[in-house]
């Protein structure tokens, strides 16, 4: 009987320690939210999450992402076979609660349903660096987890950092670059990393997107 009423009482001291756990950082939802521009398509980490509460729109020449929950986005038109070099320049404009992470996802292969899968190049405000491959609902680390690197800008005082990345394929490699430094690389198959180019940003973050493009080798 103790050990029934011990075990009882730990699982409700475990719910309010959990939701307070999750409220620490609960999706802010993006006033003006719920729009693409023109060719772009969008799918959030969580289908419980609304698109509502995400705003993407452009901003002079380029790009501008307001999160919410965590997001990838692409256009149909950006599917690259072969050799391929994708590159763009984020700016982080202000600082999210603790470190949160964006950049470019390439390979994307059924985007909008229970077998996506692809392989995403992404930095964070704290300089470090990270490469990692989603299938279905599983996601894996390819590199050894989040990783400092000089090339990568940290967020200043004012939370804003500017880094361009790049992701290059050709003659069976990956590279992975910031600033113009590569930071890692991989060998691939012959059609491995063909597939959606696009944009990943996680949850309340604030990102504009620069010179973003895909270009065949």
């Amino acid at each position: 009987m103790r050990t029934t009423l011990l075990l009882a009482l730990a699982a409700t001291l475990a719910v309010p320690v959990s939701a307070q756990q999750g409220a620490r950082d609960p999706d802010i939802r993006a006033a003006g939210g719920g729009t693409m521009p023109a060719g772009w398509s969008a799918r959030l980490d969580r289908a419980t999450s609304s698109l509502d509460d995400v705003k993407f729109e452009r901003m002079g020449a380029g790009l501008h992402v307001t999160t919410g929950p965590a997001v990838i986005l692409w256009r149909e038109a950006d599917l690259a076979r072969g050799g391929f070099h994708t590159e763009a320049t984020f700016t982080q404009t202000k600082a999210p609660t603790h470190p949160e992470a964006y950049g470019l996802f390439v390979a994307g292969k059924d985007l909008q349903g229970e077998g996506q899968a692809y392989t995403y190049f992404l930095i964070r405000g704290d300089g470090k660096f990270l490469v990692k491959q989603r299938t279905g609902a599983t996601t894996a680390n390819v590199t050894q987890g989040w990783t400092d690197h000089a090339a990568v800008v940290k967020q200043g005082a004012d939370g804003k950092a500017t880094n361009k990345l790049e992701i290059l394929v050709g003659n069976g490699k990956v590279t992975f670059s910031v600033n113009g430094k590569e930071v890692h690389s991989m060998s691939a198959g012959a059609g491995t990393m063909a597939g959606i180019v696009g944009l990943r940003i996680n949850h309340n973050l604030d990102v504009h997107i620069d010179g973003f493009g895909v270009h065949a080798m």
